[in-house]
């Protein structure tokens, strides 16, 4: 039997949840709370799921993004996935949101980039196979630029115009720039389920965010 996954990002002010089927994904469907998921997301999961005549219990995998982004978004979607997987004795999958927006790309070195406020972006580089080539950081972008490796870079953003002027006059000036969609818990959900395959699937208490950037930025999370 195919199994189940249930997938979800809360890490930003669009968030999404995904019902998939091994690695097909049955709906996806994108959330916007600004005012944070806490509310909304079990209602939301909850009609996912009577949609498809699906009941929580019987998912085989539990997926979150774990960051970077929103503190409180990552707290919970991380949050609710330990407590569906420990109340049906499942496994769950965290993994970066940045590696998740890396499944859209057709290169081999695809840095994902996203806004992190205060002048600085998060990026990091992954390869074709999802590796990763450089880890998660926060910097400002010029500065990210300097330490991607050297070849052909795909550059890949849900927004990528505020970045685009810097690339003017530097070797990544005709570099593919490809627009990744909001809602990532199907790409999510798809290297869950390859995680999950492999048995390489958690028990709930061992995930924890990847904040990348320290505490204080909850304070300046909000849009200006």
């Amino acid at each position: 039997m195919t199994p189940l996954i249930l997938a979800l990002d809360t890490t930003h002010e669009f968030g999404s949840i995904a019902l998939l089927k091994g690695s097909e994904a049955v709906e996806e469907l994108l959330l916007r709370s600004p005012d944070g998921f806490g509310h909304v997301l079990f209602e939301q999961i909850g009609r996912l799921l009577d949609r498809h005549s699906r009941r929580v219990d019987e998912m085989a995998c539990f997926a979150a993004a774990s960051g970077p982004g929103s503190f409180t978004g990552v707290r919970v979607g991380l949050a609710c996935v330990k407590g569906l997987a420990e109340a049906t004795k499942t496994k769950v999958v965290a993994l970066s949101n940045l590696e998740a927006m890396a499944r859209f790309g057709s290169t081999a070195q695809r840095a994902t980039v996203l806004d992190a406020r205060r002048g600085e972006v998060y990026g990091a580089v992954y390869g074709a196979a999802g590796e990763v080539l450089r880890e998660p950081v926060v910097t400002r972008f010029p500065a990210w630029l300097e330490t991607l490796p050297a070849g052909e870079i795909e550059f890949l953003s849900s927004d990528f115009e505020p970045f685009r002027t810097a690339l003017l006059g530097t070797r990544f000036e005709v570099s593919r720039i490809t627009t990744v969609p909001r809602a990532l818990a199907t790409a999510v959900g798809r290297i869950a389920y390859e995680r999950w395959s492999a048995g390489l699937a958690t028990d709930p208490a061992e995930i924890d965010a990847d904040y990348v950037r320290r505490s204080d930025a909850e304070l300046f999370w909000k849009e200006g």
